[in-house]
């Protein structure tokens, strides 16, 4: 793949996982199997992530603009999105009733971070 089609598809990709990120909340209340944490902090608890996460929406939408200029967020994204998911996995095989998350967020986390990894310039996605 050349840099301008890659390119080209790492600012789709930035703007589709920002606008999903935008919809968190939403998801939590159509599947919370899959994208809500059961074992504490209830509603308080899914504000805080949606908050986060729809902040980083609005900043992903943004970088797609110009990706090579948002390197460090990308960057973020990948690894914060894989350190989450691995997290959130390794907590769902412990906790029988936290397993929707293993059809849910997880593999949603880890499909953001490979997606964005590959379409990254491979300096921006190592610093």
């Amino acid at each position: 793949m050349n840099n301008e089609t890659r390119e080209s598809y790492l600012k789709l990709a930035l703007k589709v996982f920002g606008i999903i990120f935008l919809f968190v909340y939403p998801l939590g209340l159509v599947w919370p199997a899959g994208w809500v944490w059961h074992g504490g902090g209830g509603e308080y608890y899914l504000q805080m992530i949606c908050g986060i996460y729809f902040v980083l929406g609005i900043f992903l939408i943004m970088a797609s603009k110009n990706p090579a200029e948002h390197a460090s967020l990308i960057s973020f994204t990948i690894w914060s999105s894989l350190a989450h998911g691995i997290i959130m996995g390794v907590q769902a095989v412990t906790d029988g009733n936290e397993m929707g998350h293993m059809l849910g967020d997880v593999p949603a986390l880890i499909l953001v971070a490979l997606v964005l990894w590959i379409l990254s310039p491979k300096q921006a996605a190592v610093e």
